[in-house]
């Protein structure tokens, strides 16, 4: 009898174990605020792409919660050992099966398989939303990406030419997605705060966290 070669479902872990791990990585109260938030925007883009796209073509909503959540699952440790974080974090989700979170959470500080094309197409993968969404926090608060550049140079720039530059070049490419993105969203960059307000209080997954 032929077996058939049916590929694995991605395995998620879901919110209440993305907390679970926030817990058994000793996530500082700070980090755990900004990864509530970016996880807010995240389901926000995630849902209204949903909305506007033609079916199946959104990113998975619970690709880009679950990533949200973890993306900065290795910023406790890593503030203590000088780790890369994103690589560390990788690193835990692959370890805990979930390779697929892994990817996002690999790819939420320097814009990955950055595509114009694709984005012309309204095709975003989930590890967009979540660069995007990040980019969009500092600390715990919603803030526009000139304000985000502003901070990550001052406090990763190591008053190195080299270094602002490619600090630079990635928050320019992340202009441009925000730019391709929201030619698909109702809404502008500028009204993203208030729109995740009123979302969380209505029908936010993320919410019920908070």
């Amino acid at each position: 009898m032929q077996t058939l070669d049916i590929p694995d479902t991605p395995k998620i872990p879901g919110i209440d174990t993305c907390i679970a791990l926030m817990e058994q990585y000793a996530m500082l109260p700070n980090i755990r605020r900004h990864s509530l938030l970016v996880a807010q925007i995240a389901e926000l883009l995630a849902q209204r792409l949903h909305e506007s796209l033609p079916a199946g073509q959104a990113p998975d909503q619970d690709f880009c919660i679950n990533g949200a959540l973890l993306h900065d699952i290795a910023k406790t440790p890593c503030l203590k050992d000088g780790c890369d974080h994103a690589a560390t974090g990788a690193e835990i989700c692959r370890r805990h099966g979930f390779p697929e979170i892994a990817e996002i959470v690999a790819g939420h500080i320097i814009l990955q398989d950055f595509s114009p094309e694709r984005y012309r197409q309204g095709l975003f993968q989930a590890r967009d939303i979540v660069y995007y969404a990040d980019k969009r926090v500092r600390h715990d608060a919603i803030v526009n990406l000139d304000e985000r550049l502003e901070y990550i140079l001052e406090n990763y720039g190591e008053n190195d030419e080299r270094v602002q530059g490619l600090i630079r070049d990635n928050f320019r490419r992340c202009e441009q997605l925000e730019d391709f993105l929201f030619n698909f969203l109702d809404f502008s960059p500028e009204q993203l705060g208030s729109k995740v307000e009123q979302y969380t209080s209505q029908s936010s997954l993320v919410g019920r966290l908070l």
